[in-house]
């Protein structure tokens, strides 16, 4: 891969993958300018690269056009992860307008100075396909629209459909990644960060582990660093332009197995019940619909990328483990 010095323009910088992502293009000796307003990630998660030589923050949110208007035209690549996830909280209108107007203005600004664009996208929009495993050129299957679940999907189903227009359009490069399940250093804390999150943080509090319906359901998870270098190497090649692709790990495993692995994980001291929960309790009377089970081709990452993840479950599980225990600690110690 070409080790030539660029200038990155990084959306979501201080969120989990953007922090991540920006000690691996420090380390390669790029130059990074991030945004974030702060919603969601944090200052602490880029605090050992803040005074950086080659890094400049700026807290701002994407969906205020004057901020693309001030930001300079040379860039290399943008690398778009800003995102609203999930309106587990109920946040469905601003999971809607993060996802569509936010990706609208980055777009624009990759037209105006004809900048390649690579997009997070999300696993999720292949909702309910009974494909398995999923394939990038495969259908998107989504569930009825009163399942507020969808609008996650539905929203970064408009992004890559408008990144693709672009694209075609105003002839630039654009690159969409979808991602299976991420976790690690820096993850989000609550269901935000994932189902792993949410279940360490009950072994650590000594609290049940809430698992939705059986626990059947399957999942791919995939270690930040595997993510990151695919999101690396669809920044960095050329090949990758006008492509999709899926980033993730192959190894599937139950919910319940991810919080069992967990409990076997965790110090002797530290183990917790499964309380499995039915639909039905979780959704507040509005229709819920789970996925049943979501796993990646990846060949297609493995051949044009060049990347494949490389991290186990439980040895990745590990790391995360005794980060957010350290972490944890940390806040109880300067409450």
């Amino acid at each position: 891969m070409s080790t030539e010095q660029k200038k990155v323009l990084v959306t979501g910088v201080a969120g989990f993958l953007g922090s991540n992502l920006l000690s691996k293009l420090l380390n390669e000796g790029h130059t990074v300018v991030g945004i974030d307003n702060l919603s969601m990630g944090r200052m602490e998660n880029i605090g050992d690269n803040i005074n950086h030589s080659n890094f400049q923050f700026i807290e701002k949110d994407i969906l205020d056009e004057s901020v693309i208007e001030e930001l300079d035209n040379d860039f290399d690549v943008i690398i778009h992860l800003a995102a609203f996830k999930i309106p587990r909280y109920g946040n469905a209108v601003a999971t809607l307008q993060v996802n569509s107007k936010g990706s609208e203005n980055m777009l624009e600004f990759a037209r105006k100075n004809k900048t390649k664009f690579v997009l997070a996208s999300t696993s999720d929009v292949y909702g309910m396909s009974p494909d398995i495993p999923f394939k990038e050129d495969g259908n998107c299957v989504l569930g009825d629209s009163k399942v507020p679940r969808w609008a996650y999907a539905v929203s970064k189903l408009f992004d890559e459909h408008l990144a693709l227009a672009y694209m075609e359009d105003y002839d630039f490069p654009v690159v969409m990644l979808r991602f299976f399940g991420s976790y690690g250093p820096n993850q989000h804390l609550s269901w935000w960060g994932g189902p792993q999150s949410v279940f360490i943080d009950c072994i650590l509090n000594n609290k049940e582990i809430p698992i939705h319906g059986d626990g059947k359901q399957t999942r791919t998870f995939t270690f930040v660093q595997d993510t990151v270098a695919g999101i690396y190497a669809a920044a960095m090649k050329p090949e990758a332009n006008g492509e999709i692709f899926n980033i993730g790990a192959n190894e599937e495993i139950t919910i319940l197995e991810l919080a069992e692995m967990l409990n076997e994980i965790a110090d002797e001291t530290n183990k917790s019940e499964i309380k499995l929960i039915p639909y039905n309790e979780i959704s507040s009377g509005r229709k819920y619909q789970d996925v049943m089970r979501r796993v990646p081709d990846t060949t297609k990452a493995e051949r044009i990328l060049g990347v494949k993840a490389q991290t186990s479950m439980r040895e990745g599980l590990k790391i995360t483990y005794d980060w957010q225990k350290r972490v944890t600690s940390a806040k109880v110690e300067t409450a």
